[in-house]
């Protein structure tokens, strides 16, 4: 085949145009400590930090190339393209020389042209040697535009291409075989690989059959070896399961089935033990049933059990460590040593053994525990479980290492619409009456409507299972002469025969955009399509397999899988709402455009080497599926399209632009004039894949057809730490939709902040320095504003430092431990004001509400998740559908895609989302309802998620019955006898004026703080009112006096309502009241019982701040007021709180416009960096030790799923298809 050169010249090298530097890669735990280092790592200098570790960390070969290489010399092969071996003798002669051992004979790549050359040698030399490229300047063509490619992060393969691919052409690795299998080329046979490195393993995606037997080749225990063979080189797999017979299914020899369920157990338990390559993730797989199986309802509702397994062990480990500590305490501390043990005597014991009793804590194990202690101890060790993925309460339960999917057919789909039966078979019977030509019998019959039901609860409850819909996924199936599809790898993008493979790979589509134009350069698209379809299919040439079945299918059709990723972030940046006609119209084209190339490609070989081996029994078939993704690039009526049921969603040329409608159109008739000429040489050419860690790689915002989960992104620097960046399609979108640079730079500030303390309402340094922050504390605090979501995260024991803490602000110990405790609120800064400060110093992380944003112009920035704390636009669940919907007409295989639901969604919801995507066409649907997992909790804000121990006891109280609460407040005022106030006592004075009437509130004390009496004057009221107000005074402190409980008083009093009543000032908690009777009882509650619940400003908000000092006098001008040209006076900050006090939606940046020069300032920052980020020190907000639940929730409010990573365990998991992976070091739980 000839390769034209597009992006670089004959005779220089592929890196001309590009500068290389070295750095380090470091990968931290949450509490600073270095999971791994890598220092000298070469990569080009546009990368991101975090692309380099992913070349660093998971793709560079580690150990064991061999420092001294020579050539091999393999005849027919030029010497530029040569394999290389050891060079034993040179390394023998060098350590000779040195008189060393030479046991340090052996290296690692550090250079990231080291893996480029790696792979792309290696296809090329492969290539070469099999007749792909017409000449040898054909394949040094192919090598260098791959090399450019590679490292312009222009397309990237699946990642066991980057672990396998080349070690034995570029190094002569070798070791002993693995018990895979490959077909000689020459002779087309299966044979048995003779080491493990000379073909790779380079196929991310399998489906595996298994038969309904025991112990035999392909049966059920030979499916976890094959299995394992693949999670050990990082591939993922999926199978089928529906032959394996149901629970209590007769078997032939008597006795019944242990059933579906139990096996999958078992295979849920060995992919959990295994880690590709032993440090990354746990294994990726699939489990498909169909929804006839006997088992299916279990299957249905499993994880949704295994997840309640989880909440139990979860609450009761908790609670039974809670009760064992109180049985010990009760015991040791029980006066009468004799006494101790024993239930009856010891009351203290014998009630927490009630509360035991009462919690349904095994009584054996109070027993337990009691014998523990009369044998010394003191204590005894009781793990508590928590709802972490990675957690042991996980880890114990099933089902928590694949996805499972229902197979759904359009009978099935009908069913439900027309509330008919649903039988389900035995699979014994169905393969009988198969052969005995007749309709099989079923051992049960329900209604579609509730097996549909219990489909929509799982997926409502626990995210599983997803949906294949079977009869569609075949109507478009190329090659069904061999059989049905029935099964997906575990992503579900490929779907293909069982027993084969595909490999992957994506293309940026960022890269392929023309930067002055914005537009989609075509040229530049149809050339990477047209390569990296020959690297796929030579993939599939060099290949090894797990197994023999798998080998020779994988040959035999030659499933390729080429996708692309980065539409979301197209779209974005061209000002293109990703929920808009005009965004479908081009996913359509740019998918039609890739595809039939590809299809074209396939031709192109087929032409020059053949078809694939099953394309002429499948020819009429695969020309069908041709002709329908062609009529979808035209938009043919709904009569033209052969043998479908649900017709396709086709480009429309309304909404198109027409240069991509045009191309899209010229590829779909090239594509099938060529291949009704040569035939092909795949049966599948593209798939959409997650490109999950190779997104990274290729520093893609979004993945796949996904849109972006966040407008603010926290990027990754050398050392660990992190910096905040604004994304950076936002300001390439403000520009191309007519906003001028100042007007960005406003936008931006408003979403990702100024990270200055100066100009900041409420909280900057002349405030700080108030409060005896110094310079060099203000200069530390300045350093990490950059990094930070909150600034209550920056105002911690490690930035301000622990002398300055405990001597300068008085904190203790226990206050700094404490992962509630909150510096700027002991400050005296209110909750409000902290929220101002925020808004200004860290941003909204949001654009809605944001100075100069059109209102039209918001969704061009709707996100899959809610931005920030306060934004409230999402894009719905529908718009995810339509968008899978205009892409998979031109997809050989499927999407792999979340579809993103609110935590407030219900089943409904879920059953119209499913209805809608089978409506639409799609392969599959995958729902992730925020919250679905315990592991992944709803996206609150900390103070909505917050619940104290009062509450606790208060809510506990409440589910008493009402006449026993009180009986037992009657049985106390009985025995209660008066308690004398002393003659010289504390209490306070509190002036007020109610509705106009000034009154006067005084207090008495006993020497405990508690209160006993109350005095009530009214000023300028008449006598008898007076009087009756001191009388009742009177009233209440002998009841006060007698033990009478305020509480009681309390609860009679307030809301009470008459005249005077209103507005209240001079209080600096109460606002409003209704009668001075309930105006009494609510101050006297808030300063003695702490009911800030009947507040209306939380007393802790209330401390003495340089905005609000309690008590303070009244300024002695009506006008003062201070005024800074760069930092707001105490007053503006106070006037800018009450601008929205009763609704504050953030802060309002029009009022804070600074000076010329800092606007300057900000224009020069937008013209020079895109990212608009600023220096900061590589301290990170995940070192700081803080608890596992402010951690989670600053995780969901960052657009992260919540989740920790399981290899760096960073709280950096992002949905990615329909698995995760980590933002940080590029885990994933999926396949690619």
């Amino acid at each position: 085949m000839k390769i034209k050169r597009l992006f670089t010249m004959e005779g220089e090298s592929p890196y001309q145009s590009m500068e290389f530097e070295n750095r380090s890669s470091i990968i931290r735990n949450p509490d600073g400590s270095v999971v791994s280092e890598w220092e000298k790592v070469s990569v080009p200098t546009d990368w991101s930090q975090v692309a380099t570790d992913i070349m660093a960390q998971k793709y560079f070969r580690k150990a064991g190339i061999p420092k001294h290489l020579k050539v091999a010399k393999e005849r027919g092969i030029p010497a530029w393209l040569q394999p290389s071996l050891h060079d034993q003798a040179k390394q023998e002669q060098e350590a000779a020389e040195a008189k060393t051992s030479g046991d340090d004979s052996t290296t690692s790549e550090t250079d990231a042209r080291e893996v480029f050359h790696r792979l792309v040698g290696c296809w090329t030399y492969w290539g070469y040697k099999n007749n792909y490229f017409d000449t040898e300047e054909d394949a040094r063509a192919f090598y260098d535009e791959l090399c450019h490619m590679l490292a312009n992060q222009m397309a990237a393969p699946n990642s066991p291409q980057w672990f396998n691919t080349g070690l034995n052409w570029a190094y002569g690795l070798n070791g002993p075989a693995q018990g895979h299998y490959h077909v000689d080329q020459k002779t087309e046979e299966v044979i048995p690989s003779k080491d493990a490195y000379t073909r790779p393993q380079p196929h991310a995606c399998f489906i595996q059959s298994v038969k309904d037997d025991l112990v035999r080749e392909g049966g059920i225990m030979d499916l976890w070896t094959r299995e394992a063979r693949l999670f050990k080189y990082g591939s993922g797999t999926g199978s089928n399961f529906s032959d394996l017979r149901g629970d209590m299914e007769p078997l032939s020899g008597g006795g019944v089935s242990s059933g579906l369920m139990s096996f999958l157990k078992i295979g849920d338990s060995a992919a959990g033990a295994i880690k590709s390559g032993g440090t990354t993730r746990r294994a990726a797989k699939m489990i498909c049933i169909d929804a006839d199986h006997p088992d299916i309802e279990k299957f249905v509702n499993w994880k949704v059990h295994e997840e309640q397994k989880v909440a139990a062990l979860v609450a009761g480990s908790k609670t039974i460590k809670e009760l064992i500590n109180e049985l010990f305490t009760a015991i040791h501390s029980w006066g009468v040593e004799a006494e101790k043990f024993d239930l009856k005597l010891n009351k203290d014991l014998r009630k927490v053994a009630k509360k035991a009793r009462l919690a349904q804590m095994p009584f054996s194990y109070v027993h337990r525990i009691i014998h523990l202690a009369q044998q010394g101890y003191t204590d005894v060790l009781f793990e508590e479980y928590d709802t972490d993925w990675n957690s042991e309460a996980y880890q114990t339960v099933a089902g928590q290492n694949a996805n499972n999917s229902i197979r759904l057919s359009n009978d099935f789909m009908e069913a439900v619409e027309q509330d008919k039966d649903w039988s389900l078979f035995w699979r014994v019977e169905k393969v009988k009456a198969k052969k005995e030509g007749r309709k099989p019998v079923p051992c049960k019959t329900l209604k579609a409507t509730e097996l549909w039901e219990e489909i929509a609860y799982a997926a409502w409850a626990s995210a599983d299972p997803g949906i294949q819909f079977d009869t569609t996924i075949n109507e478009w199936h190329t090659c069904p002469a061999d059989g049905p599809i029935r099964a997906s790898n575990p992503c579900s993008e490929y779907m293909f025969l069982d027993d084969t493979a595909c490999n992957l790979a994506s293309l940026n589509l960022m890269r392929f955009r023309d930067p002055k134009t914005g537009e989609l350069d075509i040229v530049k698209l149809r050339h990477g399509s047209r390569i990296w379809t020959i690297v796929l299919e030579i993939s599939v040439l060099m290949a090894q397999f797990p197994s023999k079945n798998i080998a020779k299918l994988s040959y035999d059709f030659r499933t390729l899988g080429l996708g692309y990723a980065n539409l979301g972030t197209y779209l974005m940046v061209n000002g293109i709402p990703y929920d808009s006609p005009e965004a479908l119209a081009i996913c359509g084209a740019v998918t039609s455009i890739m595809h039939m190339t590809s299809y074209s490609t396939s031709s192109e070989m087929a032409k020059e080497l053949g078809t694939f081996a099953g394309y002429e029994r499948n020819k009429e078939n695969m020309l069908r599926v041709l002709r329908n993704h062609r009529r979808a690039a035209f938009r043919a009526p709904d009569s033209e399209y052969e043998g479908l049921t649900i017709k396709p969603i086709g480009i429309d040329s309304q909404h198109c632009p027409p240069e991509l409608l045009k191309a899209a159109q010229q590829d779909a008739n090239q594509a099938l004039k060529l291949g009704e000429k040569h035939g092909f040489r795949n049966a599948q050419v593209t798939v959409i894949a997650p490109t999950g860690t190779i997104g990274l790689l290729m520093d893609c915002d979004t993945t796949g057809i996904e849109p972006d989960f966040a407008l603010v992104k926290f990027k990754k620097l050398a050392g660990g730490g992190y910096f905040k960046i604004i994304n950076n399609s936002i300001p390439l979108a403000l520009k191309k939709l007519g906003y001028t640079d100042p007007e960005v730079a406003d936008i931006v500030h408003y979403i990702k902040g100024y990270a200055r303390l100066e100009g900041s309402p409420c909280i900057n340094a002349n405030v700080l320095r108030s409060k005896g922050f110094t310079d060099e504390v203000l200069k530390r605090i300045e350093e990490q504003l950059a990094t930070a979501f909150d600034i209550s995260f920056v105002f911690n024991l490690y930035t301000l430092g622990e002398s300055f803490c405990k001597e300068t602000l008085g904190l203790t110990d226990e206050q700094l431990g404490d992962f509630d405790f909150s510096i700027l609120k002991h400050l005296g800064f209110t909750g409000k004001e902290i929220e101002a400060a925020n808004d200004y110093i860290c941003g909204t992380m949001t654009s809605e509400n944001a100075p100069h944003l059109k209102q039209e112009h918001y969704s061009i920035f709707d996100c899959a998740n809610k931005c920030g704390r306060n934004g409230k636009r999402f894009i719905a669940a529908d718009a995810h559908i339509r968008m899978m919907a205009a892409a998979q007409p031109f997809i050989s295989g499927s999407i792999s895609k979340t579809i993103n639901m609110p935590g407030d969604a219900n089943v409904t919801d879920i059953k119209q989302a499913f209805s809608t995507s089978w409506h639409n066409g799609l392969k599959c649907n995958a729902l992730y309802r925020d919250g679905s997992k315990l592991s992944q909790p709803l996206n609150v804000s900390v103070e909505e998620d917050l619940w104290d121990e009062d509450e606790a006891e208060e809510s506990i109280a409440a589910v008493q019955p009402a006449q026993i609460r009180i009986a037992e407040k009657i049985i106390h005022r009985y025995i209660a006898k008066r308690r004398k106030l002393p003659h010289r006592r504390n209490g306070y004075t509190q002036k007020a004026v109610i509705g106009g009437h000034k009154l006067y509130l005084r207090t008495g004390e006993y020497e405990d703080g508690t209160i006993g009496e109350i005095f009530l004057d009214m000023h300028k009221e008449g006598a008898a009112f007076r009087s009756l107000m001191n009388s009742f005074a009177i009233a209440i402190s002998l009841g006060l006096q007698h033990g009478v409980p305020l509480e009681e008083f309390v609860e009679a009093f307030i809301f009470t309502r008459f005249e005077p009543n209103g507005m209240v000032a001079g209080n600096d908690n109460i606002k409003m009241s209704t009668s001075i009777i309930d105006y009494v009882f609510r101050e006297l509650a808030i300063s003695y019982l702490g009911r800030n619940d009947l507040s209306h400003v939380n007393s802790d908000e209330l401390q003495a701040s340089a905005v609000h000092t309690q008590n303070e006098s009244e300024p002695e001008f009506d006008n003062e007021q201070v005024v800074s040209e760069r930092t707001l006076s105490t007053e503006e900050s106070q006037a800018f709180l009450e601008q929205e006090d009763k609704d504050f939606k953030g802060v309002d940046f029009a009022l804070l416009k600074n000076s010329a020069p800092e606007t300057e300032q900000a224009q020069a920052d937008f013209a020079g960096n895109t990212d608009f980020a600023a220096n900061s020190s590589s301290e990170s907000w995940e070192a700081q030790e803080r608890s596992t639940t402010s951690l989670v929730q600053e995780a969901r409010m960052k657009g992260y799923e919540g989740e920790s990573c399981h290899t760096c365990q960073q709280f950096t998991m992002v949905r990615n298809g329909s698995c995760l992976k980590c933002a940080s070091c590029g885990a994933t739980s999926g396949c690619s």
